[in-house]
């Protein structure tokens, strides 16, 4: 109401983005907090995520790493990405192929499954409840590196955990929303 505009009650506060951002790519497992990748991305025109900026930055280096040593212990492993070109681009199947890492089939408009997908919404709350403020993009770095390095295993565990869940229950729905 008019009389009560300036109550605090009756206020939602708000903030500015600062402008500064960095591009990302993690992965989990149960039980496991893979490797967090900052990307070098350039944005703009022409400097967006590539298949072989994708490929060079996630695949070829922490990706392989982890996967080879993962699949010592877990030989039956396949692997989840969500449907965004420079996942479904015909060089990045292949390198899949190449290095024999079997994916998981994630349909075009599907509904978002992936267990990745809630973590990045924790690692986002994570970083809004640091008190640092950062003023540049390596300061900004760092603080997304410490809030992976703060996300718990019983929160990555959780997210996989309810993959069956979100799974029949999309199944349920025939594709509808769910509460996933």
């Amino acid at each position: 109401r008019a009389d009560e505009k300036f109550l605090e009650e009756c206020s939602i506060p708000s903030f500015q983005s600062s402008g500064l951002w960095v591009m990302v790519w993690g992965c989990i497992m149960r039980d496991i907090k893979g490797p967090l990748i900052l990307l070098d991305y350039p944005g703009g025109r022409g400097g967006g995520m590539t298949a072989e900026r994708y490929q060079q930055q996630v695949l070829d280096g922490l990706l392989k790493e982890f996967w080879d040593l993962q699949k010592v212990t877990k030989p039956h492993m396949l692997f989840l990405q969500d449907g965004a070109p420079a996942h479904r681009a015909k060089s990045t199947i292949n390198w899949f192929q190449v290095h024999n890492i079997p994916l998981i089939y994630h349909p075009p408009n599907s509904p978002d499954l992936n267990p990745i997908e809630p973590i990045w919404h924790i690692l986002k709350s994570i970083l809004r409840q640091s008190s640092r403020l950062t003023t540049s993009e390596n300061e900004l770095r760092k603080a997304v590196q410490d809030a992976w390095n703060a996300l718990t295993i019983d929160k990555v565990n959780h997210q996989v955990d309810q993959m069956l869940d979100r799974v029949g229950a999309v199944l349920k729905a025939k594709g509808g929303h769910t509460r996933f």
